[in-house]
């Protein structure tokens, strides 16, 4: 019946009913399930945990390649996506792990399975990965906002980025630090545009982030910059503030720092 009802509407009307229905169904998943419960009360024990401290967000940038990452061992992070291809050559993992990326979960869900510390992942991630000790499922929703609650739901924007900041600031921190967010791709396109690899990766830390044969989507960078300025006023409404650390990034949202000086 349901589709019958859409094959006479407008185009428009069918992709707006569509977008609802996807985003309703998983909300009624995400609050109804026990996953979900059991996500939304660890992700619960989170808030605050870390008021009046600083971390810092790891981008997944080539700049990293030129960083000393090893004062970081004794520091609060975020790291993003594959950041776990540079945990040997740090020597340590990251604090936090996000991913809400389906391409990249699709992927490499075993690798993220393996992980053992706390990870944020989408709910569309329970598909792949079960949850585990480690593990909070995340109700990442589309759309360019700030979600001050992200055991309720969360938003995904262009970048996860700009997820790993609304967890951050949900878990207290009065300052984040950017570094590796390099904000500049040598591969061009269309923004979202689904690409496969057809060699080593050159826009990350590693060439064999998304190596041959990985299917990845590109950048947005603009759309990127206004969830960054997003974020960048919530955290100075509330008196808090973030700043980019990273070496030769091309990001100008934020206020620059000298990595060597934060220490």
């Amino acid at each position: 019946m349901r589709k019958k009802i859409l094959n006479i509407l407008p185009n428009s009307w069918k992709l707006n009913i569509q977008r609802f229905y996807r985003s309703n169904r998983q909300n009624m998943q995400y609050w109804c399930s026990k996953d979900g419960l059991v996500s939304r009360n660890r992700l619960q024990s989170f808030r605050n945990r870390h008021l009046g401290q600083r971390c810092f967000i790891i981008g997944n940038g080539p700049s990293l390649k030129q960083m000393d990452l090893s004062p970081l061992r004794d520091q609060f992070t975020f790291g993003l996506n594959r950041i776990y291809l540079l945990f040997p050559k740090m020597g340590f993992s990251t604090s936090y792990l996000v991913s809400i990326n389906k391409l990249v979960i699709q992927q490499f869900h075993k690798d993220f399975k393996n992980l053992q510390l706390p990870k944020f992942l989408t709910w569309y991630s329970r598909d792949y990965i079960p949850l585990d000790r480690n593990m909070m499922y995340i109700n990442a929703h589309p759309g360019l906002k700030f979600s001050c609650f992200p055991d309720k739901y969360i938003y995904g924007g262009p970048t996860v980025t700009f997820t790993a900041m609304q967890l951050a600031y949900y878990m207290g921190f009065s300052q984040v630090i950017l570094i590796g967010v390099d904000h500049n791709f040598k591969t061009k396109g269309k923004p979202h545009q689904k690409v496969l690899s057809k060699g080593d990766d050159v826009n990350h830390f590693s060439p064999e982030y998304f190596g041959k044969g990985t299917e990845w989507h590109l950048p947005d960078l603009e759309q990127s910059e206004y969830a960054y300025s997003l974020a960048n006023r919530i955290f100075k409404q509330d008196g808090r503030s973030i700043v980019d650390a990273t070496e030769g990034g091309k990001l100008t949202v934020f206020p620059k720092v000298k990595y060597d000086t934060l220490f």
